[in-house]
């Protein structure tokens, strides 16, 4: 099969970084790229050597595939846009603003057979696939993610924008319904929630704990999830995984060997292979609706 023309449409933070890997990348060749803000495409379109445009519409004739970047208002207008014109969409998380819109999308590309992947990057971060193949039986999980204040996705809760990529991991490992949630959160520097904190009960036992904040003096990507024998700290930055015997012995301390690479590119690889094979391999569609309604059940409960 050729390359998979794709279009990216919305180039800000991590529509750039789209377009970076997208440059190289065998599979797949960058068409173009869009954005309301045309000296954004403009400037990404030249620094790559591809057409820009003010409006995505202007490039479907053009591409295979899109990926959607934009503000998460408008991930549902687009996204069905797209699905409505033949073309398979990685749309980043959360999949949309609202669960209603979600549920649509999802039903719109079960009903053309078309790929709806969505951007839950840290799904491809190798230090998470290497615990897919060793977790068991987790009886209690910690995760901690905070972040400097950015002007970055401040039209979502720090709940949508940050803790949801925790929620989708948990979800993807646990396999188990949720029964019982405990959330608070605090507004500090934007109209929306910056700092928030969950406990989630499962209904086979397993607890976990999740803290989030925008406006944390440096960057902490951590989690732990304990079984009955081990511990297993993982670090998201360094992509690291660390396994700690709860018999106290710190000289059985073992590290996984994990294969270094950047998840955006593991993220995409798995968009083409994805649409080449006719199937989502991994966070299709139902997965970012299954991690937006948590999501959204931690923050009524934040909020209440």
């Amino acid at each position: 099969m050729d390359k998979v023309r794709v279009g990216i449409i919305g180039v800000g933070y991590l529509g750039m970084q789209h377009a970076r890997i997208l440059s190289y990348l065998e599979e797949a060749e960058l068409k173009g790229v869009a954005d309301i803000d045309f000296k954004k495409a403009l400037d990404i379109g030249n620094r790559h050597r591809v057409q820009y445009y003010e409006n995505y519409e202007n490039m479907l004739d053009e591409i295979d595939a899109a990926i959607v970047a934009t503000p998460t208002s408008e991930h549902f207008s687009i996204a069905m846009k797209l699905l409505k014109e033949g073309k398979p969409v990685l749309v980043e998380k959360p999949i949309t603003e609202t669960v209603e819109q979600a549920e649509q999308l999802v039903s719109a590309a079960k009903k053309s057979k078309l790929i709806l992947q969505v951007g839950h990057l840290e799904r491809f971060n190798p230090a998470v696939e290497a615990l897919e193949n060793v977790i068991s039986d987790p009886k209690f999980i910690e995760v901690q993610r905070l972040g400097s204040f950015s002007a970055r996705s401040l039209d979502i809760d720090v709940v949508l924008d940050l803790m949801i990529h925790d929620l989708d991991i948990i979800l993807s490992l646990i396999k188990d319904e949720v029964k019982a949630i405990r959330s608070s959160g605090i507004h500090v520097l934007s109209e929306k929630i910056d700092i928030a904190s969950a406990r989630l009960e499962f209904k086979s036992g397993c607890v976990a704990t999740l803290t989030a904040s925008r406006v944390h003096q440096g960057k902490v990507r951590k989690l732990r999830i304990f079984e009955p024998t081990s511990c297993y700290s993982i670090d998201y930055i360094d992509q690291e995984v660390k396994i700690f015997p709860l018999n106290g012995r710190q000289t059985d301390i073992k590290s996984l060997k994990i294969e270094k690479e950047e998840p955006l590119k593991k993220e995409l690889k798995n968009f083409f292979r994805s649409i080449r094979e006719g199937k989502t391999r991994k966070v299709s569609g139902e997965e970012g609706l299954r991690a937006l309604k948590l999501a959204y059940r931690v923050l009524h409960e934040a909020e209440t």
